[in-house]
């Protein structure tokens, strides 16, 4: 990654039962790699439930896109309505970033 890039940070409680969730999400992160400007993704789900997923983008006008992009659109509402207790979305400028890999 470049030196300077956005991240956004959603932060998620699911529902009980799958109820096309697996798929869409699936869908979404396909959908995402084609978009102009994405730069990857991770994602880890605690003990309690709580999932994180962060995703790496080049500019904010790269992010507002996938925002208004209409099958996304699409998804955030049936995500409201029934996959989610609650979500939150954060927007964040990475100045710098560090990384260590222990040799082998």
């Amino acid at each position: 990654m470049s030196d300077h890039y956005y991240a956004v940070i959603f932060t998620s409680q699911r529902t009980e039962g799958d109820q096309g969730y697996a798929e869409a999400a699936e869908r979404m992160l396909a959908l995402a790699r084609e978009q102009r400007g994405f730069l990857g993704v991770e994602s880890a789900r605690g003990d309690d439930g709580v999932r994180i997923t962060v995703s790496y983008w080049s500019d904010e006008a790269a992010i507002l896109a996938w925002k208004q992009h209409p099958e996304h659109s699409a998804i955030r509402e049936q995500g409201r309505s029934t996959w989610y207790t609650h979500c939150h979305t954060r927007v964040c400028k990475v100045e710098r970033d560090y990384a260590f890999q222990r040799p082998i």
